[in-house]
C-alpha cells in the first residue's frame, strides 16, 4: 500500500489533484487505521488508466463513466486506449509537420501557406465545442463564434502566439493567487479578471450576462473543466466566481 505522497511522487500527479479525484469519486483509496489515504495495486492501475484517458483529452466525467461501467473490461479498455493513442500519434505527427512547415516559411520571410496552415488540427473537436455552445446559449452564440473566429483569423502569427502567452500568464497568476489564499472578489482577483476580460475582448466583447455565462461554461463543459483542473483543481470554479463578480460590478449598465 502507498500513501498519497508516495503515489504523487510515483505518478507525477499532485497531492491536491489526488485529493480532488477522491472528492469526486474518481479514485477513492482505502483509509488506514491512522486515517491516511492508502492506495493498493488496483488503485494504481485505475490511476494509470485515468492518466491515459486524460492525456487523450477525455473529460473526467467521461473517464468516471467508462471506468465505473459494470461491463468494464481492463484488458479491452487498454486495447481501446492503444488504438486511441495510435490515432493521436498520427495526428500529432501531422501537427508537427505543419509546425515545421510554418517555421520554415517564417524563417524564410515567406507568406504563410493557408492551405496547410491548420493541418493536424482536429476539426471534429472544434465543431463539437461550437455545437455544444450553440445548443446551450442559442443561435446568438453562433454569431459570436463567427465574430470571434474572424477576429482570430485576422491576427498575424506573432499576435496569435502573443495571445496564447498572455492567457497562459493569466492562468498562472490566478493559480498563484488561489494557492496564496485569495478569494474571487478580492481586489487582486478582480484586477486579474479585468485583464482576463480585456483578453476575451480581443476576439469578442461580451456583455455582463455573456461574460458570467462564459465563466460558468468553464465549470460545466468537460473539456474546459479538465483543462483548468490540469492547472489547478479549483481554478475553473475560482475563475467563474471571479468573472461573475466582475460582470455584476463592472459590466452592468447604470440602469441595471
Amino acid at each position: 500500500m502507498r500513501t498519497v505522497k508516495q503515489v504523487a511522487k510515483a505518478s507525477g500527479v499532485s497531492v491536491r489533484a489526488l485529493h480532488h479525484y477522491d472528492h469526486i469519486g474518481l479514485l477513492t483509496p482505502e483509509t488506514g487505521a491512522n486515517g491516511y489515504r492508502l492506495y493498493g495495486q488496483e488503485h494504481m492501475l485505475r490511476l494509470q488508466q485515468i492518466l491515459f484517458y486524460r492525456e487523450l483529452g477525455v473529460p473526467l466525467a467521461e473517464i468516471a463513466r467508462i471506468l465505473d461501467d459494470p461491463g468494464y473490461d481492463t484488458r479491452g479498455a487498454l486495447i481501446d486506449l492503444r488504438r486511441r493513442v495510435e490515432g493521436e500519434i498520427r495526428q500529432r505527427r501531422d501537427l508537427a509537420r505543419t509546425i515545421d512547415h510554418t517555421l520554415s516559411l517564417l524563417d524564410a520571410g515567406k507568406a504563410l501557406d493557408e492551405k496547410r496552415l491548420f493541418d493536424g488540427v482536429s476539426r471534429e473537436q472544434q465543431a463539437a465545442w461550437e455545437a455544444e455552445i450553440v445548443e446551450r446559449y442559442g443561435e446568438q452564440a453562433a454569431e459570436t463564434i463567427a465574430q470571434s473566429q474572424a477576429a482570430l483569423a485576422a491576427l498575424s502569427s506573432e499576435d496569435f502566439l502573443a495571445l496564447r502567452r498572455d492567457i497562459d500568464r493569466l492562468h498562472q497568476a490566478f493559480v498563484t493567487l488561489i494557492e496564496a489564499g485569495g478569494t474571487p472578489g478580492s481586489p487582486a482577483a478582480q484586477a486579474l479578471t479585468a485583464q482576463h476580460y480585456d483578453w476575451v475582448c480581443r476576439s469578442w466583447r461580451p456583455d455582463a450576462q455573456a461574460y458570467a455565462a462564459l465563466g460558468q461554461l468553464y465549470c460545466d463543459q468537460g473539456d474546459f473543466r479538465d483543462m483548468y483542473d490540469g492547472l489547478h483543481p479549483h481554478l475553473a470554479a475560482f475563475l467563474a466566481a471571479a468573472m461573475a463578480v466582475y460582470a455584476q460590478v463592472r459590466l452592468q449598465g447604470p440602469d441595471q
